[in-house]
């Protein structure tokens, strides 16, 4: 299985949302809702647009200590976050997963 962006509708608020997989199925990045598909689509452009940049990731520890990331895009906005990871390794592999696979994932609709 290769990397690929999925485009769901939540069913518990009825937005739209993108989650890009790595190849192992494991989810490597997700979005916030969204109110229209169009708007899930324009950030999964955004994630292709500015995954490959290293300065657009912010490195971040949770309250309760377990290391996370964020991706931004260059206006300072955050396009996705990534979940929870038991060591800052095993984050920094998931921002190496996301710069090589954001870029040219394909994008499947789940809607």
């Amino acid at each position: 299985m290769s990397a690929k962006y999925e485009i769901f509708r939540s069913g518990h608020n009825s937005q739209y949302y993108f989650r890009l997989k790595a190849g192992n199925g494991e989810i490597i990045l997700q979005s916030e809702g969204y109110q229209s598909k169009a708007g899930a689509q324009n950030g999964v452009g955004s994630v292709r647009q500015n995954s490959p940049y290293d300065h657009l990731y912010d490195r971040k520890t949770s309250s309760n200590g377990t290391p996370y990331f964020v991706l931004n895009a260059t206006n300072g906005q955050i396009i996705g976050a990534s979940q929870m990871y038991s060591s800052t390794s095993a984050r920094d592999t998931g921002i190496s997963s996301v710069k090589a696979n954001g870029p040219t994932a394909p994008t499947v609709d789940l809607t």
